[in-house]
């Protein structure tokens, strides 16, 4: 008889073993020439769609690759190692998955995630307002029932695969004056289409290539069937649920990032001399390397008991908000001890530590800022160890 978990093991060994050939064939040699550009990586999208991954934790039933997100966390850290954007063009895309494939009625489930799968239809969730980020609750976006539609208002900003992307998990207010707030907020599948518009998109520092924008709703009709979960009064519930699978991801980019940084700085460490040695011979950048290999297991062990708990099925806010909290303060840390240690260099455009310098601090704010995750935390020990 068959041992389950060695043929779990097989599956998880034949993905990463994919997708670890395509990044060294198709994305790393023209990363730089896309986040210099900031140009959108067309081919490389089409190619994760041949890849399966826009149905990577999409249940097996309706078409996706059904894994778990022990797995899903590693191939994050993989694919971030070699360029983050594409782990965002990914995440935000799964979120919305997740939110229909958890909350979503049969007929929703039947209709959307078969296209969600194969990247037919591709989009994000669209949380965030312009006076709105960490306080959903405080969201303006209105949508007023009006016979067999809801008819939206209001604008959203900072949404990933605003431009490219065409359908979202759109978070909207239904009852404006519920108590408490988030009773009267509610999940709608929204499909672009007349009087949903695109304003701009957002030039960014770091997390160049994918498209962050700016989205405005002018009577925008949304088919009332389209409410996830067929229920209003849901939407915060739905969202926060989708954020834990989002969390995990942030902390498995920070992962890979750090990684990057750790790679960069022990092979550069091994030929660049000083003094008559290689620098790695040197107490002070040894002090370095030891710190940002030890925090980089640190955050490994953590994002795998926050996705190990996840894959049981149990509440993982705190050990989401663990991971993503340490991983993603640990790639800030290893992308400028890696600047540090290529020191002229690592400030040079011809080499990747700048960019993981730029990128590494995204995650320290998405999914949640890192000070909201350590108040989760800490309400999260109270809540589970009463006196």
């Amino acid at each position: 008889m068959s041992d389950p978990l060695m043929e779990n093991d097989d599956v998880e060994t034949m993905i990463l073993d994919s997708v670890e050939k395509w990044l060294e064939r198709d994305v790393r040699p023209h990363v730089l020439r896309f986040d210099h550009g900031d140009e959108y990586p067309l081919e490389m999208v089409e190619q994760m769609k041949e890849l399966g991954l826009f149905g990577a934790t999409i249940p097996e039933e309706y078409g996706g690759l059904g894994l778990s997100a022990t797995t899903y966390a590693k191939v994050i850290e993989k694919i971030a190692e070699t360029w983050m954007s594409l782990t965002g063009i990914m995440n935000s895309h799964l979120i919305m998955s997740s939110c229909v494939s958890r909350m979503g009625t049969d007929a929703q489930k039947q209709k959307y995630l078969p296209r969600f799968a194969t990247g037919e239809i591709r989009g994000g969730l669209a949380l965030t307002e312009p006076d709105c980020g960490t306080d959903l609750q405080a969201i303006r976006v209105r949508a007023v029932r009006d016979g067999d539609d809801y008819v939206v208002n209001g604008t959203k900003a900072w949404i990933t695969n605003g431009i490219e992307g065409s359908c979202y998990a759109l978070l909207v207010k239904t009852d404006i004056d519920a108590e408490p707030r988030h009773k009267g907020m509610s999940m709608l599948i929204a499909e672009k289409g007349e009087g949903f518009e695109v304003t701009h998109k957002f030039d960014k520092l770091g997390y160049k290539g994918i498209d962050t924008a700016g989205l405005t709703f002018i009577d925008y009709r949304v088919p009332v069937e389209n409410l996830i979960g067929g229920e209003e009064g849901r939407g915060m519930q739905t969202a926060l649920g989708g954020l834990e699978l989002g969390r995990i991801n942030i902390a498995a980019r920070g992962c890979g990032l750090a990684s990057a940084a750790l790679k960069d700085s022990v092979a550069y460490s091994q030929v660049r001399q000083t003094f008559g040695k290689p620098i790695c011979e040197h107490q002070a950048i040894q002090l370095k390397l030891g710190h940002m290999a030890t925090n980089l297991e640190a955050a490994r062990l953590l994002t795998y008991a926050a996705a190990a708990a996840h894959d049981r099925g149990q509440r993982c806010d705190m050990e989401a908000g663990m991971a993503k909290y340490f991983a993603s303060e640990t790639a800030v840390e290893n992308s400028l001890e890696a600047m540090r240690i290529h020191g002229a260099y690592g400030y040079s455009r011809e080499y990747h530590v700048e960019r993981y310098f730029r990128d590494a601090p995204l995650m320290c704010i998405g999914e949640g800022t890192n000070e909201i995750q350590r108040m989760i935390i800490a309400k999260q020990l109270i809540e589970r160890n009463p006196v």
